[in-house]
């Protein structure tokens, strides 16, 4: 079987369904009566932070997911809400069943995926006052049965490892204008997704505002620190998780410089547009000190105004910057570019290729689980073990003891 269950929505139907609200777990008709009771303010004010309670990519993954449930519905001619238990079973069964129509060897949904989809319909039953048709026996054995069926383990992407990220470096576009932009911009998304072990997600939606230049206390050096709101594992921002990021050996893998040299673009692009973007970056290539460090006496940009500029907008083809950030896909597509570019197989690479790269690296050099997870911010010692097993799968190994 291969289909795709949201080609049988009617457009007026998918426009209702994707524009007509913000949050598809907000039931807009409970609004109403609560605007009815108060003022607008405060009813502004209920619906504001209803919004702010689920992230905004889980927001999106729910809504398409709420959108293909209910187009396979209309096509089955099964009532989406509330959902009969066994219609939604069934849902998730033959939607388990689906193939990749460029790959039929391969599934078009993982068992997360599903299980994602499963949740999205309960949030919207709950939502809406309903009680969750996926807290049925039926629901809960399908899914059961899915993962059983498909213990095939996860295809991971590739981790960027130390002479990887080199190799992409060495890919970016020229120096000077139009290029020079870009080439800055991705020196220092590179550096510090790999560095600071950050998700896509995170990477996207760092500002100016959340980067300060510190002193290392060893060396005297300076360093980045890298402030994180909002992250997968602390979707309300309680915790205030910071990673740093040191100068490096090389002025062409030192995050402080990546960053001086991109905060220099933004700079003059404040301060006197294109134009000035185009002569700083003109005839950049012949500078003599192109290759050194010049982070020793950087004390960092006002850039960090509290206005939230994107600390990685987005660069197109004429060098033209602009205001909105990058999204978390287009850190992957930049990743996947690259790799491609090196010679590398760029379906084996992703944005988690430089997450995973950090802690395969680290272990490759020696560094204890303790100090991995303190850097990643990971909280299960199992996944930073498989990292290292990964990294040196001989190490503690009675394997090395039979003498082969």
């Amino acid at each position: 079987m291969s289909t795709n269950g949201d080609s049988a929505l009617p457009a007026e139907v998918r426009t209702r369904l994707e524009r007509g609200t913000h949050s598809v777990l907000i039931d807009t008709r409970a609004l109403e009566a609560v605007r009815r009771r108060f003022d607008e303010d405060q009813a502004a004010a209920l619906g504001r932070y209803l919004a702010a309670a689920q992230s905004a990519n889980t927001l999106r993954a729910y809504r398409s997911d709420w959108v293909g449930f209910t187009a396979w519905c209309l096509a089955e001619g099964r009532r989406s809400l509330p959902a009969d238990p066994v219609d939604v079973a069934v849902y998730l069964a033959a939607a388990a069943d689906t193939v990749r129509e460029d790959d039929p060897g391969r599934w078009a949904l993982s068992p997360a995926t599903l299980e994602r989809r499963a949740a999205a319909i309960a949030a919207v039953h709950g939502a809406n006052g309903l009680a969750s048709p996926t807290r049925a026996d039926v629901v809960r054995m399908t899914l059961r049965g899915i993962r059983r069926h498909r213990r095939a383990q996860p295809r991971r992407k590739r981790p960027v490892l130390l002479h990887t990220l080199e190799a992409l470096l060495a890919e970016r576009p020229a120096p000077g204008h139009p290029s020079g932009a870009a080439r800055r911009r991705d020196a220092l998304l590179l550096l510090t997704g790999f560095a600071g072990a950050l998700r896509r997600a995170e990477l996207a939606a760092l500002s100016f505002d959340d980067v300060a230049v510190d002193t290392d206390a060893g060396t005297g050096e300076p360093l980045l620190v890298v402030r994180l709101s909002v992250t997968k594992t602390d979707q309300e921002a309680r915790h205030a998780q910071q990673v740093a990021l040191p100068r490096g050996r090389r002025a062409a893998m030192c995050p402080v410089c990546a960053f001086a040299d991109w905060a220099e673009v933004l700079e003059a692009r404040r301060d006197g547009g294109g134009a000035a973007v185009r002569a700083l970056l003109t005839g950049e290539g012949e500078r003599p000190d192109a290759r050194a460090h010049r982070c020793h006496a950087y004390a960092g940009t006002d850039l960090a105004d509290g206005t939230a500029r994107p600390l990685f907008p987005a660069v197109n083809r004429h060098g033209g910057i602009g205001e909105r950030a990058v999204s978390g896909r287009a850190v992957a597509d930049l990743v996947k570019r690259y790799a491609e570019r090196a010679g590398l197989d760029p379906d084996a690479f992703g944005g988690h290729s430089l997450r995973s790269g950090f802690a395969t690296q680290a272990a490759l050099g020696g560094a204890g689980d303790r100090e991995i997870m303190r850097q990643g911010r990971w909280t299960n010692a199992r996944t930073v073990h498989g990292y290292i097993r990964t990294a040196n799968p001989l190490e503690d190994n009675a394997v090395t003891r039979l003498g082969l």
